[in-house]
């Protein structure tokens, strides 16, 4: 059953930030009386973590660990479990059974804002809203000077995307970012994501609607962005899924193999027959 502490079931795919803001207005910052969240190192551990929307769980005794700075890929089958093994990372639910932990602390012993703050997400459809490329940038850290933001901006490429527009990082883009393009939107989305500097980054399908020589520019990005930080990648693409230090392939809320690519390879497996589908781009979404 989901955690009275965390709410309905939510979209993933719609505004993070406005998710979580719904979740602190509705519930506060996290338990009572809970510690802020000091800066965190970004080890993650799911102990024995079972969970379930309504009666049937979706994960069953998972047990993930990933150490600070590492990265993981979750990849299988849509409705394996991926997406809501991140969203647990992220605390919008409370697991049924077992624990999630960063640094050792049961995430529900924390001040959710604190946590959160420190989380970055890029999705498969980022969202961006009406005001300048430079303002949906700054959206990540609000003090940011114009010197950040346009580091933040050449560092990621988004400097190529305004230097084609009549007023560069100054363009107004409308609501959903509509008039640019979806490699363009979710450049913008990864270079609010770094200007926000996280400890943990969830890429939820992020390429997915990304065309080859796109896909090539957003990798370069997350080269930047993934550098130093804990991160958690459910994808479909190969290309993004090789970069983990560790694959878990997730069936029916299980954990059916896990190891490198090669490693995996090389295995009579779960992923072998998944890999085709990954390189033809065509593995479904959680």
């Amino acid at each position: 059953m989901i955690s009275p502490a965390c709410g309905p079931k939510l979209d993933w795919k719609a505004s993070i930030e406005s998710q979580w803001m719904w979740h602190i207005a509705r519930y506060g910052s996290g338990s009572p009386g809970a510690p802020a969240m000091p800066r965190i190192e970004g080890r993650i551990d799911l102990d024995a973590v079972t969970f379930a929307y309504g009666a049937e769980p979706i994960l069953k005794g998972l047990d993930v660990h990933v150490p600070a700075g590492g990265c993981l890929a979750l990849v299988g089958e849509s409705g394996g479990g991926k997406s809501t093994t991140a969203k647990l990372i992220a605390r919008f639910y409370d697991p049924d059974e077992g624990a999630v932990r960063v640094d050792g602390t049961d995430l529900r012993d924390v001040e959710l804002v604190g946590y959160r703050r420190q989380l970055g997400v890029v999705l498969q459809d980022p969202f961006l809203f009406s005001g300048t490329i430079a303002d949906n940038i700054r959206f990540a850290k609000p003090d940011a000077s114009d010197e950040e933001v346009q580091a933040t901006a050449a560092a990621i490429g988004v400097d190529r995307v305004a230097a084609r527009l009549d007023h560069g990082l100054d363009h107004v883009v409308r609501e959903g970012g509509a008039g640019l393009s979806a490699g363009e939107r979710q450049l913008i989305s990864i270079a609010r994501a770094l200007l926000a500097d996280p400890r943990i980054l969830i890429l939820d399908e992020a390429t997915s609607n990304i065309d080859r020589p796109t896909e090539i520019v957003i990798e370069k990005a997350f080269d930047r962005l993934l550098a130093g930080r804990t991160s958690i990648i459910i994808a479909h693409r190969l290309a993004t899924v090789r970069r983990a230090d560790e694959i878990l392939v997730l069936e029916h809320g299980r954990i059916v193999q896990r190891g490198t690519e090669r490693e995996l390879m090389g295995q009579d497996g779960a992923f072998r027959r998944l890999a085709h589908q990954l390189v033809e781009d065509s593995l479904p979404a959680a």
